[in-house]
């Protein structure tokens, strides 16, 4: 059973830090490129930052560029989001995803991804 657990949401200030994490359960876990999406109320669900099965490729909106990084962790499965100098436009549920793909270096931007985690709420206060 796959099972992508995110955690490390919270209520921040306007130019403060958080760092999400999403553990996952898939196998093996560089088989999957890895994606943060987010949904903000009233809004479609968004693409913020992907990385390639082996970490070679990563890719994020243009909003977050600069400020967030995506990694990963082959020893604990986990993905990452470090987020800094946040806004209050990136309040938002955080989703974590995964895909399985033959492609060693594409990341995936399109919310097509094949698990999803629940979620995990950030909010910036201003």
């Amino acid at each position: 059973q796959v099972l992508l657990v995110e955690s490390g949401g919270g209520l921040v200030q306007a130019g403060g830090s958080l760092r999400l994490s999403c553990a996952a359960s898939v196998h093996p876990f560089s088989d999957y490129a890895m994606g943060w999406f987010r949904q903000a109320p009233g809004k479609e669900r968004e693409f913020v930052a992907g990385i390639s099965r082996y970490a070679s490729g990563t890719s994020y909106t243009d909003s977050v560029k600069g400020r967030f990084t995506i990694t990963r962790d082959y020893n604990n499965p986990t993905v990452y989001l470090q987020m800094n100098s946040l806004q209050p436009s990136d309040t938002a549920v955080y989703y974590c995803a995964a895909e399985k793909t033959e492609s060693t270096r594409t990341v995936p931007t399109t919310a097509d991804y094949d698990y999803w985690g629940q979620g995990t709420q950030v909010t910036v206060s201003s």
